[in-house]
């Protein structure tokens, strides 16, 4: 579980594109909290901290706490707004997390021991169908990644969500039929001489 971390965080009473424009001239970047069957609360946050945060992974997959003047408030991020020309944020909405919560996020998945994959050893290739899981967690559980063990398999084999151990508490939130993570495909020289066997074959019966 990754360590709850804190952001300062500033009231704002002024709403709009004016406003908002007037808050990044300042540095500052405006957000909103929302959720828990309470009243949207207007808030700017800092962007230098924001984007750090956005560009050091895993943005809307950490439960933090926004310091709101004072005020303390547990929550996650849930979306941010990019400039699609200049790549800066320009405005993020955070979900608070109440008591014994459930989240869906999105949580990274890491391959290991592919040295102990026979089918890579022979030159196969890991086609990655699913870098990230879509997982519902215990709030106060959220894993930082999945781990896929790779040992023992060969080429043709599928590594799906239902044979690989999720961590505690997490379950799948794809909503698609025991989504395939990753395969094991043959490299393509093997697979050209595959494809050619049968043309070889029936040429010879001619």
């Amino acid at each position: 579980m990754a360590d709850a971390t804190e952001l300062k965080a500033q009231a704002r009473t002024r709403v709009g594109k004016g406003a908002a424009r007037a808050l990044r001239r300042e540095g500052l970047i405006p957000a909103v909290i929302y959720g828990d069957k309470k009243s949207p609360e207007a808030i700017a946050i800092s962007y230098k901290e924001a984007m750090k945060r956005i560009y050091a992974g895993g943005f809307l997959s950490h439960v933090i706490t926004l310091d709101v003047d004072g005020t303390k408030h547990k929550v996650i991020p849930k979306d941010y707004q990019l400039d699609p020309v200049r790549d800066f944020a320009l405005h993020v909405d955070f979900l608070r997390v109440g008591a014994n919560a459930k989240l869906n996020v999105q949580v990274h998945v890491r391959f290991i021991n592919e040295d102990a994959s026979p089918g890579l050893k022979r030159g196969g290739t890991l086609n990655i169908s699913h870098h990230t899981l879509d997982l519902t967690v215990d709030a106060n559980n959220i894993p930082e990644e999945v781990v896929v063990d790779l040992t023992g398999l060969e080429i043709g084999d599928i590594i799906h969500i239902s044979s690989i151990k999720l961590p505690k508490g997490a379950s799948d939130h794809s909503h698609e039929q025991d989504l395939t993570i990753a395969s094991i495909v043959a490299p393509s020289a093997l697979r050209s001489e595959e494809d050619a066997a049968p043309a070889a074959e029936e040429a010879a019966k001619e």
